[in-house]
């Protein structure tokens, strides 16, 4: 039983809420979204598929940018057809909320704020909350409740499309489970276990 949702502005999270409700036969619990739960942006990699971006960048250095916490792909260009400012979703945003690039350390910075005011609130109330979201938004969470470090955290894999559940005790600290995936110790994956592993490894190999 799901009491409220949150999920991102970008549409296959949207799509995956919703996916999940119906399935679940819950749709008509309420769901918020947030430009603050969305994939990590970019930057001028924005429009590039995999292979043009290893084309452009080389392996190594994509990589580089994909593992680093710290270390942002170069900002997009202000012109750019692809920068976010020209998409309707953000026209509520000012320009310093609009990222021209972001690394797994900015996305946590834009991410936490929000917990911390909006989805603890629902936790505190004894709520069941559903986050919807990205790897690099969830990683984030991941990093901040479990106290994964820096150098740990772009390495952990996050399957698509596989529930993370947490079980919180009332000071909101994750409850230790036996079933958690290193570097986790709390959070369980549901699901065949096998088939999320390999899921996991799948996407450690991508570029």
């Amino acid at each position: 039983k799901i009491d409220v949702c949150y999920t991102s502005v970008l549409k296959r999270a949207i799509k995956t809420c919703d996916f999940a409700l119906e399935a679940s036969d819950q749709l008509h619990v309420q769901v918020n979204k947030t430009w603050r739960l969305n994939e990590r942006m970019y930057g001028g990699l924005q429009g590039l598929d995999k292979k043009e971006t290893v084309v452009k960048y080389g392996a190594d250095q994509v990589l580089t940018w994909r593992r680093s916490f710290d270390l942002p792909p170069p900002d997009i260009d202000a012109d750019s057809p692809y920068h976010p400012k020209l998409e309707a979703k953000y026209a509520d945003l000012s320009p310093d909320q609009i990222p021209n690039t972001e690394s797994l350390k900015t996305v946590i910075e834009r991410v936490m704020p929000f917990w911390e005011t909006n989805i603890m609130a629902d936790l505190k109330a004894g709520k069941t909350v559903f986050v919807c979201a990205h790897g690099n938004s969830i990683r984030a969470i991941v990093k901040y409740l479990e106290s994964i470090p820096d150098d740990v955290i772009p390495g952990l894999e996050i399957p698509t499309g596989t529930p993370l559940v947490y079980e919180l005790d009332k000071d909101l600290k994750p409850i230790a489970n036996d079933q958690a995936v290193a570097p986790m110790k709390a959070g369980r994956y549901l699901g065949d276990a096998a088939a999320i592993a390999a899921a996991a490894e799948i996407g450690r190999a991508h570029v």
